[in-house]
């Protein structure tokens, strides 16, 4: 497969277009035309205050502290990190809840048409549940982002109970991405001096034991890396201080696999890497400090996830409230923006299996408070 480096980044009318490649093993994706990116110009704020392309719709999914519609269950605070799953014709999608204490998880179920049948908690009694991930086996692994926060995995179903994997290590946790492949799970860790870890179960599918690993690299921003081991994954030691020449990055956010590739962003210096788990090298995939003209498309880098075509949809911690697409083709540009809600931070990105829906939210709404959070879905012609 071809490898990509970003070279420099130019910003065209409101879309920025990468000078170099960015993606590697990606679906080549039609040239964007300048200021309005794959899907667009944004349109004007709807009902529910967003903007969106033309051909896509919000609805409301959610609201902190109020009954989730058709249901019994009060949905919880400060909605974060999120994924989807399959559910027979319908899916499921589970979000956590950032407040410490109680923070935890939990789901909301819809049939094959997208209507709510259920909600419901999938985890309780945990502190800050920041990020996470999906795993190949449909179960989601919920961080908690606190100092010598830990990993739990919960089932999306709500049957069986979660259970705390002290294997993948103690750390300020914030999101996970399995690759199945080499059969490891990726950690991001929330600190100004963290690292980027991985966990290698000593079984594939079971968390309960393992070796926790922190990449090993130079000073650069690109270049081979190596894997050393963490001599004491309880975090009596910081983790982060244990092996010498441990790579730092300020301040690890969202994190992605697809092809050969994790994708994850760094909010303290606004950069989204990539590592070639394949090759054993690490390279910048964004970095608003390389923008060349006009204004950076994307600040504020926090979750991420990837779409069927190859596209990454990047979510803007604070910045314009955006959700922004970075495309096969090189192109970076607004997808969505949320008006009105300048204290908030857009959280936890999914699509539903079938691609034609993605889910998000707004951590504290229009309130700023972690009681004013907003769960939302937008729906419309994604690129296949």
């Amino acid at each position: 497969m071809e490898r990509r480096t970003l070279l420099r980044t130019a910003v065209v009318g409101g879309s920025a277009v990468l000078g170099g490649a960015l993606w590697r093993g990606a679906a080549h994706a039609a040239p964007a035309q300048p200021g309005s990116g794959p899907y667009g110009a944004l349109g004007a704020p709807d009902a529910n205050g967003i903007r969106l392309p033309a051909g896509f719709t919000s609805r409301v999914i959610a609201r902190s502290g109020q009954k989730v519609a058709g249901t019994s269950y009060t949905w919880h605070n400060a909605p974060d990190g999120g994924a989807c799953y399959a559910d027979g014709t319908g899916w499921i999608y589970v979000s956590n809840s950032e407040i410490n204490p109680s923070g935890g998880a939990s789901a909301v179920k819809f049939s094959s048409t997208g209507t709510i049948t259920s909600a419901y908690r999938v985890l309780s009694g945990t502190r800050q549940n920041c990020a996470g991930g999906r795993t190949p086996w449909n179960t989601w692994l919920s961080c908690e982002e606190v100092d010598r926060g830990y990993v739990y995995e919960t089932d999306p179903w709500g049957v069986k109970a979660a259970v705390r994997r002290d294997a993948m290590g103690r750390f300020k946790h914030e999101a996970a991405a399995a690759d199945p492949v080499r059969e490891a799970v990726y950690l991001t860790e929330d600190v100004s001096d963290g690292c980027f870890y991985r966990f290698r179960p000593t079984t594939w599918g079971d968390l309960s034991a393992g070796t926790l690993e922190v990449l090993v690299a130079g000073s650069g921003t690109s270049g081979p890396v190596t894997w050393a081991k963490v001599p004491d994954p309880s975090g009596a030691t910081a983790t982060r201080y244990q092996v010498s020449g441990a790579k730092r990055f300020n301040g690890g956010e969202g994190c992605y696999y697809a092809d050969d590739t994790c994708w994850f962003t760094t909010k303290g210096d606004n950069r989204v890497w990539q590592y070639d788990a394949a090759a054993r090298t690490i390279e910048l995939a964004y970095d608003d400090s390389l923008v060349t003209s006009g204004t950076a498309p994307l600040t504020g880098v926090d979750n991420v996830t990837g779409s069927s075509s190859g596209d990454l949809f990047v979510a803007e911690d604070g910045g314009t409230m955006e959700i922004c697409v970075i495309t096969p083709s090189d192109v970076i540009a607004p997808f969505l923006r949320v008006e009105g809600q300048s204290g908030s931070e857009i959280t936890g990105p999914a699509f539903s299996p079938d691609g034609t829906r993605l889910y998000f939210s707004s951590q504290r709404g229009t309130s700023g408070s972690s009681s004013g959070g907003i769960t939302y879905e937008v729906r419309g012609p994604f690129r296949a």
